[in-house]
């Protein structure tokens, strides 16, 4: 089809593709903002409402304190300094991470802004919720050279690693791209399928 006609079906074709990629880019974005918000805002409570539970060369001489329990001892307060990766693993390595946290960072947007916000919503999530941890942890590294963990969850002696705000969120990222990667066409489909007419409707 050409003339007139076909050139209008196409400019509302490209009008709604920009529309879609704007909505979902402000998505994007609105998720990644939150979520670095909300994991300094707590870094900032506890750094300053907290003493810490294990001794760390960043505050030499500081006196280490039990953690707090909160919900009968399944979740505590266990502020600690971490100079490593996500839940203090590779300590003394914050500098490393930093540098490969910005293109790391700079991936994930490049990826969200040319491909990402074409695949299923749920990917556009995952990777809010990636870059939101990424740059929250990042802006803790740049700031003082370490990441202030704090949460503590487990049964009894038997705990997880310490973590925060930005290292939940990078963990939840995991678990929704893996669903990604598993249902991803089945997610591709359910979102393109034209909404179902009600009954009675046609007819």
């Amino acid at each position: 089809m050409t003339g007139p006609r076909a050139a209008a079906e196409t400019t509302a074709e490209t009008t709604g593709e920009g529309r879609d990629a704007l909505g979902r880019l402000l998505l994007f974005g609105l998720l990644t903002a939150a979520i670095v918000l909300a994991d300094q805002l707590t870094k900032a409570v506890v750094d300053s409402s907290f003493g810490l539970s294990s001794p760390s060369p960043f505050a030499p001489g500081e006196p280490i304190v039990p953690p707090t329990p909160i919900l009968g001892g399944f979740l505590q307060v266990a502020k600690t300094y971490n100079s490593g990766a996500i839940f203090g693993l590779l300590q003394s390595t914050a500098t490393v991470f930093a540098l490969g946290t910005l293109v790391v960072a700079a991936a994930i947007v490049w990826y969200e802004v040319t491909r990402g916000w074409r695949g299923p919503l749920l990917l556009t999530i995952a990777l809010g919720f990636l870059l939101g941890g990424a740059i929250g942890n990042l802006i803790d590294r740049l700031r003082v050279g370490y990441v202030i963990d704090f949460a503590d969850m487990g049964i009894g002696s038997v705990r997880w690693y310490s973590f925060n705000v930005a290292d939940a969120s990078v963990s939840i990222a995991i678990v929704l791209i893996a669903v990604v990667g598993l249902f991803g066409g089945w997610l591709e489909r359910r979102g393109s399928e034209p909404p179902a007419a009600p009954r009675g409707a046609a007819g």
